[in-house]
């Protein structure tokens, strides 16, 4: 049996330039990020408060892994591929 391979972290700078991306394709849509405030449970004041925190980045990753034409059309307008945001996911998530 081969010894498991020790998992990858995410680089902060991998985590945190996809997030921003995130945040501001969101920005750019009022209803998407209204809907995104709704689920994660955040208000203006504290959406303001978590800015450029870890929690915040990877809510934002989950958010757009979970909702694949969000994802699409990020990607899209961001130039990043699914594949790459969604291999940070994974690492971000190992257990799935």
């Amino acid at each position: 049996m081969r010894p498991a391979l020790p998992q990858a972290k995410p680089s902060e700078l991998e985590l945190s330039h996809v997030a921003d991306a995130c945040l501001g394709h969101l920005a750019e849509n009022p209803d998407e990020l209204l809907a995104f405030m709704q689920q994660a449970g955040f208000d203006p004041q504290s959406l303001r408060a978590s800015l450029g925190t870890r929690r915040l980045q990877t809510g934002l990753i989950d958010y757009f892994a979970a909702n694949e034409p969000l994802l699409l059309a990020l990607c899209a307008n961001s130039g990043m591929s699914p594949e790459s945001v969604m291999r940070l996911w994974h690492k971000l998530n190992p257990g799935g």
